[in-house]
């Protein structure tokens, strides 16, 4: 390549480079990672409400119906039983705190017939005025759905692209990729590695993984057989890490289908999840007495 070529190619790069950042930061980036977390967090603050609900009625066998997502701020959860509405706003606002949401919300009690709100209130009731609009009044026994909305943030107006930036760097991108091509011998293509499918269903957390559909752990790259229970209670676990769960809430998502759930099946399971886990420093599962478990993930270099 000669030198008036190279020159040409370089301020080319250069340039291509300018636009390219200027346009990444004129244009939004979602942020769609996150708000697949905050769906996964109230779900599991929901459930436990519902269960800590229920429990508070007597009933500690009924299953709890799968939390509804009805779009981007707004979750439901059906309530078949009879409960006090009393004890919800208390509850609700544990179960949020225990799973670090912090968001303001709205709650509204709804029939499952037709819909309509028969009790609700606000969080800054709850936090300001520590009164509970509908508290107190007689709820008629039912079916219902409990329907929590959180405050969206006032979405950004949007930026126009400078689409003509991009049009330029293309052309410069392709003038030198035609300098280099005409001066340059080709060279052999390099075969980028490629995703197995079995890489897609495995749930990776600090230095190990565990692939649910063949019950298998790798723990720092030594590998263990699992039975359905152990790999359903540290798929629990890995999906919340750095979370406290408590153990009513973990029996009832994995011992349920059970029918007869024994205490002591989550210290028996965890103890062999501890051994199976040793080989991997940077995860720890640590019990808090008379609470339940955490799943802690240490930061390589922490």
């Amino acid at each position: 390549m000669g030198k008036a070529a190279r020159i040409i190619a370089l301020s080319a790069v250069l340039l291509t480079a300018l636009l390219f950042v200027q346009f990444v930061r004129s244009t939004p980036t979602p942020a769609q990672s996150e708000k697949n977390r905050f769906a996964e967090k109230v779900n599991l603050a929901l459930r436990r409400t519902a269960h800590q609900m229920l429990a508070a009625a007597g009933d500690s066998t009924s299953q709890i119906p799968p939390v509804q997502q009805t779009d981007a701020s707004t979750f439901l959860i059906r309530l078949d039983q009879s409960f006090d509405y009393g004890k919800l706003p208390g509850l609700l606002q544990k179960s949020l705190q225990v799973h670090a949401i912090n968001e303001k919300y709205d709650v509204a009690v709804l029939n499952c017939s037709d819909g309509k709100i028969q009790l609700g209130y606000s969080v800054l009731d709850v936090r300001e005025k520590q009164v509970v609009a509908c508290s107190g009044r007689v709820q008629t026994k039912g079916c219902y759905n409990l329907q929590v909305r959180f405050a969206t943030p006032e979405a950004a107006p949007p930026i126009a692209m400078n689409w003509w930036m991009l049009a330029i760097g293309s052309v410069l991108t392709a003038l030198v990729f035609t300098v280099f091509r005409r001066s340059s011998p080709p060279k052999e293509a390099i075969t980028s590695p490629v995703s197995t499918p079995e890489e897609d269903h495995k749930l990776h957390f600090g230095n190990s993984s565990l692939d649910m559909a063949n019950l298998k752990l790798v723990a720092n790259h030594q590998e263990h057989d699992l039975t359905y229970r152990e790999a359903k209670l540290l798929r629990l676990f890995a999906g919340s890490p750095n979370q406290l769960l408590e153990r009513d809430f973990i029996l009832k998502s994995v011992w349920e289908d059970e029918g007869i759930i024994v205490g002591r099946s989550v210290d028996v399971f965890v103890s062999r999840l501890r051994k199976l886990l040793q080989d991997d420093p940077t995860v720890k599962i640590v019990a808090v007495h008379g609470v339940g478990y955490r799943l802690e993930i240490r930061t390589h270099g922490l």
